[in-house]
């Protein structure tokens, strides 16, 4: 939160989800709108998350204004609506105190109160206001409320777009089919083909192209509008400029040869072919936006949805909105641990890597910290809430993903660049042409002077420029995915190109991220298998994931386990039982020491294996010291390889890891890589990443892990290993399906391989317009010639992208 001087009121940050960009002229005409606004410090647009972040002095503006001036510009404001039963009010008096309060709210545009069926409608922006902060609003003021379920989900406005805009497509595919036919009735070398006369008819296929030009492509007529109105022209008025000139070129024609024995030249085909085009890349650019926002709601899903509270000496389950700081929680073996908080009551082992990435629980007792949404293994523990909403661990996770996500401007497409000088250019020379065909060339012919501007203007038509980059990212990126490699849009793939560092999480994308058994050190005297089948009867009992990963091991050796007579966890410390009429105990040092047990001689060995990164246990056989046991995670197999080739790549490989430093250094200089970074914190991970970025680096980071997930949402490039968690692969840019690191080299490939594809047909595209648009000005190409090299171009740009399907990508 900025502040201002001290003659203005402190600065406040806003931020609304913006409804009907198109592209980046629409984000940027936003945000100069935004900018020019009196009170307004600073404001930025997001295309790509459709989100505005506004800095401004609430004593001259408030979030209604830039509602109103974001509806100016021709766009909308998304909001949510929701019901709250509210208890307590008693006149008409309580109803308008909570009315009055919630209105006050920042992010509340709309607050009803009805008092006759005790419920609030509440409208708000749920980026600037939560249910949580309503609710409590509600209880500060001295009455309850909670949220109305009704059942009914609500529609995501995004994949409603996606809907509107494939039925868009479709429905643009089926009438442009029949006007394709038509055009195959012009050329000799498919004069086998029937075309039915009908068809030939001007006035039928008018009845075609006309939905196509004036409804379904309505949008770009709209788009271009805007461009235009803010001076600057995208690919929205290259569309329109060239569809335009084809149909009315066509209507022209069909009135003036009407009666005539000759048939007209038609050109309904080029603008409705080009439309359908156009909207099968926008489809596709619609649904890679569309899951941008993906990441924040996976971690939204993490949380536990109810709580059960002891309140005035009852439990009862309530809702996670409404649990208070102080409350007292009951949390079963199996269930989420619902907010944060520490243990009053009880003991446990908690799965807490869904946060940290580590993949070993962490033991629990009175007085320990608990984080909301970590999954509570195998105690009953009650727990006092110590942080709720916002400011639990999770909800911060949440914050710093957003803010990445926010300042991760999208790339600004090359095409849009060049189209932004090409069409005042193309619009220039097509109006200087027409005058000097009717002034100078063939003065007062009207007719041949109107041919020619068409010429110009179909040749230029942007189907080649428009086709260049979606259609080589398509092949690029489905190859890509043959490999196992995911990119969630063209910006990252242009992006992985110039990767010069790549951060490695340690858990899950180095190594396995599961414990297994690696050694077992039996005393002398001591027989291996017996050892092993006692050891593992008495762990199968626990309900450990170490114990797990021990009895798996043994069992993978094929030891049959012992029969066990008596069996007891000792929470934090270990197990002792009575298998085969032998006394077991098997833990920690401090357990052994507790049962008067000698362990001196072993204790280097033990040293040893914690200094490889293992976790190692004593076991003990009638009182005697027998052996040990020790699990780890393991490296994987290609690990080290990749490591090293991407090195010989010229890339430096970072690994960061939230485990202690001695086991990551141990992991570190067995892989290879060119530094550690460890005992570093979920939220510490994003700070890491910027400071190499402010080194000028630019940096992939690599994690499996939901505490990866601001790393990887504020690194050049997220690559999310794809056996590792939904949210980290939501919120990186790359997803690495095969959990091989190997394919970070292939995904930095893949890249500049597609980039210089795309290079090449952005080049041969404009070299099209560069050269036909002379040769139109010249007289020397019909309008259906032109039209015919436009489509040849469009040809030739598709070819050259599906050579990417070709290419082979080293292991």
């Amino acid at each position: 939160m900025a502040t201002a001087s001290n003659d203005k009121a402190a600065a406040k940050e806003s931020n609304l989800q913006i409804s009907g960009m198109t592209c980046a002229a629409c984000a940027n005409r936003i945000e100069k709108g935004l900018n020019k606004m009196d009170g307004v410090e600073q404001a930025s647009v997001n295309l790509a998350l459709e989100k505005s972040t506004i800095t401004y002095d609430p004593s001259k503006l408030s979030e209604e204004d830039f509602e109103k001036k974001i509806e100016a510009l021709g766009y909308g404001v998304v909001k949510q609506k929701k019901e709250f039963a509210i208890t307590g009010m008693t006149c008409a008096a309580c109803a308008t105190r909570i009315e009055k309060g919630l209105n006050k709210m920042d992010g509340v545009s709309f607050a009803n109160v009805n008092l006759a069926l005790e419920k609030t409608t509440v409208e708000f922006n749920p980026s600037e206001v939560t249910i949580a902060d309503i609710i409590a609003k509600v209880e500060k003021l001295g009455y309850g409320a909670h949220q109305k379920q009704d059942g009914k989900e609500q529609v995501d406005y995004r994949e409603k777009a996606i809907k509107e805009q494939k039925l868009k497509f479709i429905i643009s595919a089926i009438l442009s089919l029949p006007l394709l036919w038509t055009m195959f009735g012009h050329f000799s070398f498919t004069s086998f083909l029937y075309v039915p006369e009908f068809l030939m008819n001007p006035w039928v296929q008018m009845v075609f192209a006309t939905p196509v030009q004036f409804i379904i492509g309505k949008q770009f007529y709209v788009g271009a509008y805007k461009s235009l109105r803010n001076g600057s022209a995208n690919m929205d008025v290259l569309v329109v400029m060239g569809t335009s000139a084809a149909y009315f070129y066509s209507v022209y024609q069909a009135i003036v040869t009407m009666g005539a024995h000759h048939g007209p030249h038609l050109y309904f085909e080029t603008s409705a072919v080009l439309i359908t085009l156009i909207l099968l890349g926008k489809l596709f650019e619609a649904k890679a936006k569309g899951r941008s926002s993906e990441a924040i709601k996976k971690l939204m899903g993490l949380q536990a949805k109810t709580a059960m509270v002891i309140r005035e000496g009852l439990e009862q389950e309530i809702p996670l909105e409404e649990v208070m700081i102080g409350d007292t929680i009951l949390v079963k073996p199996g269930e989420k641990i619902p907010v944060d908080g520490e243990v009053i009551e009880g003991t446990t082992a908690v799965d807490e890597s869904m946060l940290t990435g580590e993949s070993l629980p962490v033991d629990k007792a009175s007085g320990d910290l608990l984080y909301g949404s970590t999954l509570n293994k195998n105690g009953f523990i009650k727990m006092k809430t110590t942080k709720v909403g916002r400011d639990t661990a999770l909800a911060q996770i949440i914050k710093v993903v957003e803010d990445a996500q926010g300042t991760k401007a999208p790339i600004q497409r090359l095409a849009d660049k060049i189209s932004g000088v090409f069409v005042p250019i193309v619009i220039g020379i097509a109006i200087l042409t027409f005058l000097a065909w009717l002034i100078l060339v063939d003065p007062g012919n009207f007719t041949a002077a109107l041919e020619v501007l068409i010429a110009v203007l179909v040749i230029a038509c942007p189907c080649a420029l428009g086709l260049a980059t979606p259609t080589s990212i398509m092949a690029g990126s489905g190859r890509a995915a043959e490999f196992g490699i995911l990119y969630k849009g063209g910006e990252h793939l242009e992006q992985t190109q110039g990767i010069d560092t790549v951060v490695v999480d340690k858990t899950g994308t180095v190594t396995h991220g599961k414990p297994v058994l690696t050694d077992v050190h039996v005393a002398t005297g001591q027989d291996e298998e017996k050892f092993l089948s006692w050891i593992g009867a008495a762990e199968k009992q626990s309900e450990h994931p170490l114990a797990e990963a021990i009895v798996q091991g043994i069992q993978d050796k094929g030891i049959e386990l012992g029969d066990v007579q008596f069996f007891e966890a000792i929470p934090g410390h270990g197990v002792q039982a009575t298998v085969s009429g032998q006394g077991i105990i098997v833990g920690t040092r401090k357990l052994m020491k507790q049962y008067g047990i000698d362990i001196q001689s072993i204790l280097p060995m033990m040293k040893k294996l914690e200094g490889e990164g293992k976790t190692a246990m004593l076991a003990a056989v009638n009182g005697q010291y027998a052996g040990l046991v020790a699990v780890a995670d393991t490296i994987k197999e290609t690990s080290k390889e990749a490591v090293s080739r991407l090195q010989g790549m010229g890339i430096n490989v970072i690994m960061m890891t939230g485990d202690n430093e001695r086991t990551a250094q141990t992991i570190g200089k067995e892989v290879g890589v060119d530094a550690v970074i460890a005992e570093v914190l979920p939220e510490g991970k994003a700070e890491e990443v910027k400071k190499l970025q402010q080194q000028g680096k630019k940096v992939a980071m690599v994690g499996d892990g939901i505490n990866d997930a601001p790393a990887l949402a504020i690194a050049d490039i997220g690559m999310a290993i794809g056996t590792g968690t939904d949210v980290a692969m939501e919120a990186a840019d790359i997803t690495l399906i095969r959990g091989d690191l190997n394919s970070i080299a292939d995904a930095i490939l893949m890249s500049r391989k597609t980039m210089r594809n795309i290079k090449q047909n952005l080049f041969w595209a404009f070299a099209y317009n560069v050269i036909g648009i002379p040769i139109a000005a010249l007289g020397l190409l019909a309008p259906w010639v032109a039209g015919a090299a436009m489509a040849f171009s469009s040809v030739s740009v598709v070819l050259n992208a599906l050579r990417l399907q070709r290419v082979k990508l080293e292991k």
